[in-house]
């Protein structure tokens, strides 16, 4: 696969922002990922599934959602794993400079959203339905996004560990408040992070299907 690998800051919500951006030859669609708590663009997980929907053919975008100072003041206090407010609002101004960043402006945009950064995800979703087209949950807690989830009219992908079994309840609930299109999948024997062996490429794969169905190049 060839591919053009950059590193940006994005201003965003009153931050800037690290995000690292590749964008494979001829693309068909881009995501854009909110990770979840005490997480960043560096995620070992997140990176490994946009390696795989790079090889697909999209391109993505992984972005910090906290400057290096809040991420230094969240790992003592906490403050913003949980303040979807402002996570949301980072989402949504990434989503709105992709629109406008030229290697990737007339792609539709998919988010793929873990842990809290689902809910962020959703919010996004919600607020910009012209823009996003498609959302992946991955170990999501998209009960977060509270009353933004009955305005959710994008396919949504929600995907949980079989054995995640109170993430897998606010999962079932959130489903039934989306109005959208929404599939609930198991990953069998996958605890909340997807460590067992297998989990994380059968993430990748739904992911990458889910993309492929729902973002038109």
């Amino acid at each position: 696969m060839n591919a053009v690998m950059q590193s940006v800051r994005v201003p965003a919500a009153g931050a800037m922002l690290d995000a690292d951006v590749t964008v494979p030859d001829e693309p068909q669609g881009a995501v854009l990922f909110a990770h979840g708590s005490g997480s960043s663009r560096h995620s070992p997980r997140n990176r490994y599934v946009a390696g795989e929907l790079q090889t697909a053919g999209f391109a993505t975008v992984l972005a910090d959602l906290l400057t290096e100072r809040e991420e230094r003041l969240d790992l003592m206090t906490g403050e913003f794993r949980f303040d979807i407010g402002i996570l949301s609002a980072r989402v949504v101004e990434l989503a709105d400079w992709l629109r406008e960043y030229e290697p990737v402006m007339d792609l539709c945009i998919g988010l793929f959203g873990a842990s809290t950064g689902a809910a962020a995800a959703l919010v996004a979703a919600s607020a910009r339905p012209d823009a996003v087209r498609a959302v992946v949950s991955r170990g999501g807690r998209p009960d977060l996004a509270e009353k933004s989830l009955e305005t959710v009219r994008q396919p949504t992908l929600l995907i949980v560990g079989s054995l995640d079994k109170e993430v897998i309840e606010l999962n079932r609930e959130a489903m039934r408040r989306i109005p959208g299109e929404t599939l609930l999948e198991l990953v069998p024997g996958a605890t909340h992070l997807f460590e067992e062996p297998g989990a994380l490429e059968r993430v990748a794969r739904l992911a990458r299907e889910w993309f492929q169905r729902h973002l038109p190049p």
